[in-house]
């Protein structure tokens, strides 16, 4: 139990072993044993959510074989984009409820993965607002998981009946915010409303007094990079492999969700 929460904390797979004076494989096979139940215990308990607002984001994750390459700084984010090593995360804004944290590609095929997550986890009819930064991904991966068939009236009185279309639900809400960046400051930001009116995601918002923002997600992403060692900036214990990443955010959701208190609930 103290190994885990000190791999919860943040402290490396080599580092508690030398706290606690056990192998580390011995730490290796506890946090793997551990992620698997973690992963049931979060698939039981988060289910039939009824949410108004998600948050989605990615960042990326440095694993040890991109690290040790001998790359120049161009090609190092050249690289970076395409990396496979990405950490697509999802947030409820309203209870601080860590919804998803998937590694995977930063591609649709990752984005429908991530989406398709989260319907699964909503109550059914439930329809949040997304809010998510400018990746183009999220758009066709929301609208194609919360759509329905929708019989167009006829223009004509003869001839064929017009084929039903694959369209939005009517209460479907998706906002972006477009950040621009300048030698690594934010120079200019920008709301779009994507999906719906304005006036229906100021309503969805005026409940908490917020406006368009993905500012919550970024507060849980500093999280991660505090709790889990292998995506933390500048690190010496980047993971091998992306299992290894995956453990280490199952552990992180389950005491992001129901250990850490935080403060900024009543």
């Amino acid at each position: 139990m103290h190994v885990i929460a000190c791999l919860a904390e943040g402290l490396g797979l080599r580092g508690t072993a030398r706290v606690f004076g056990i192998d580390p494989n011995t730490v290796l096979n506890w946090l793997v044993e551990a992620a698997e139940q973690l992963h049931a215990f979060s698939a039981y308990f988060l289910r039939e959510l009824h949410l108004h607002q998600v948050q989605l984001d990615e960042l990326y994750a440095v694993l040890s074989a991109v690290r040790e390459g001998d790359l120049n700084e161009s090609e190092a984010i050249e690289a970076l984009s395409r990396s496979p090593r990405w950490v697509w995360t999802a947030i409820d804004p309203e209870s601080k409820l860590m919804l998803s944290a998937q590694e995977g590609d930063r591609t649709l095929d990752m984005a429908q993965a991530m989406l398709h997550q989260i319907v699964q986890l909503l109550a059914p009819g439930c329809v949040p607002l997304f809010l998510s930064d400018g990746n183009p991904n999220y758009l066709p991966a929301i609208v194609s998981h919360f759509r329905h068939w929708v019989q167009l009236p006829r223009r004509q009185a003869r001839g064929p009946a017009p084929k039903p279309r694959w369209m939005p639900l009517p209460g479907l809400l998706y906002a972006k915010v477009v950040k621009t960046m300048r030698r690594r400051r934010i120079v200019e930001v920008k709301h779009h409303v994507v999906i719906g009116t304005q006036a229906a995601v100021d309503q969805v918002l005026a409940a908490w007094g917020w406006q368009i923002n993905t500012s919550f997600i970024e507060r849980l992403n500093l999280s991660l990079r505090q709790r889990v060692v292998a995506i933390r900036r500048r690190s010496a214990s980047p993971c091998k492999s992306g299992n290894g990443l995956s453990h280490q955010l199952g552990l992180f959701q389950v005491y992001h969700n129901f250990v850490l208190p935080h403060a900024s609930l009543r």
